[in-house]
């Protein structure tokens, strides 16, 4: 009997090592815990593009998830300068990007911005993927404080109209998207705190309370391509969602962790280890065996290491304004 109990012990001990290990294994491999931005924090991201055409939005926040591929487009952009219209578009339609990169390329500032800001654009691709139904209300009260201001209404270059709560901004070519210039901080009535180390890109930023079109960029050369302006659209219902190709758009990015639908066997990008103290980003420029190099490896742990640290200012770009002008006024 004594043996029995002796063995029956060590059984039940080794059964509580194996469930012990069992669940440590189980805590190591869960997903990190979501922090959730507030609703002033979600407003004061979205800022920068709430006031942007509807269907630019579809692309920016799509592009947004996949932060490698924007230094990527950027870098390929700047050194390829001489190709314009169509010789561009092929070009372009040839990279392995996402097809929210591959839009973008038709509006080159916008693109420029993106890189140049990259820890926004970052965190505006991880809150478009885990807390999209706030970000896209983020949006909506945005234009509804810009428009209670006096500063959203339709003019020569874009429709702004209602459908049911929810506004809607279009433009009013199909050849020609105007993006509008404004001041984020300033054009939505009382002064909005500033996304921390966001600067503002020539060509999209004007300064004091208003709103001004200066650059038409022509989309009608990128329709017959199937990323091109045609090929997008928002839905703002159901908690809002980007359509690519008449269906919600679904982002693939492994630098951008879902964490409703977390995966143990994918690997994490800390982004506090390869973004803090970047602020002197010229050293990371032209290559990605720094920061970057966590990027194809796995998906960003969302830390919000972001908040307070300094966008990289090194990734300027440079003077690709792109599109034309034509078309201004302030309002």
């Amino acid at each position: 009997m004594k043996k029995f109990q002796q063995a029956m012990a060590l059984f039940l001990s080794w059964c509580l090592v194996g469930v012990c290990a069992r669940d440590g294994f189980a805590y190591q491999n869960s997903p990190p815990q979501a922090v959730q931005q507030s609703p002033d924090q979600l407003q004061q991201l979205v800022a920068p593009i709430a006031l942007y055409p509807d269907t630019l939005i579809a692309q920016i926040l799509p592009a947004a998830t996949y932060p490698d591929q924007i230094v990527d487009a950027e870098r390929w952009m700047q050194q390829h300068k001489e190709l314009t219209g169509d010789n561009l578009a092929k070009e372009v339609d040839k990279q392995s990007w996402d097809p929210g990169v591959k839009a973008l390329t038709q509006f080159p500032a916008v693109l420029a911005n993106m890189n140049q800001n990259l820890a926004w654009t970052s965190e505006l691709g991880d809150t478009y993927v885990n807390q999209r139904q706030e970000l896209t209300q983020a949006i909506q009260t945005m234009r509804q404080r810009a428009k209670q201001a006096g500063n959203l209404q339709t003019t020569d270059q874009e429709k702004v109209s209602t459908r049911g709560q929810d506004i809607v901004i279009q433009p009013t070519s199909t050849e020609v998207v105007y993006v509008p210039e404004y001041d984020p901080w300033l054009v939505y009535g009382d002064p909005l705190a500033m996304f921390p180390g966001w600067y503002p890109y020539p060509g999209l930023f004007l300064g004091g309370p208003g709103i001004a079109f200066g650059l038409g960029f022509g989309v009608g050369i990128f329709g017959g391509f199937g990323w091109g302006w045609g090929h997008w659209g928002f839905d703002w219902h159901g908690g809002g969602r980007a359509i690519y190709n008449h269906n919600t758009y679904i982002s693939h990015s492994r630098t951008i962790v879902n964490r409703n639908d977390f995966r143990a066997t994918r690997g994490n990008f800390d982004r506090s280890a390869g973004f803090r103290g970047s602020s002197n980003s010229r050293a990371m420029s032209g290559t990605h065996s720094s920061a970057f190099s966590g990027f194809s490896h796995g998906g960003f742990t969302r830390s919000g290491s972001f908040r307070g640290q300094s966008s990289f200012g090194g990734f300027h770009g440079g003077g690709m304004g792109g599109g034309f002008h034509g078309g201004g006024g302030r309002r």
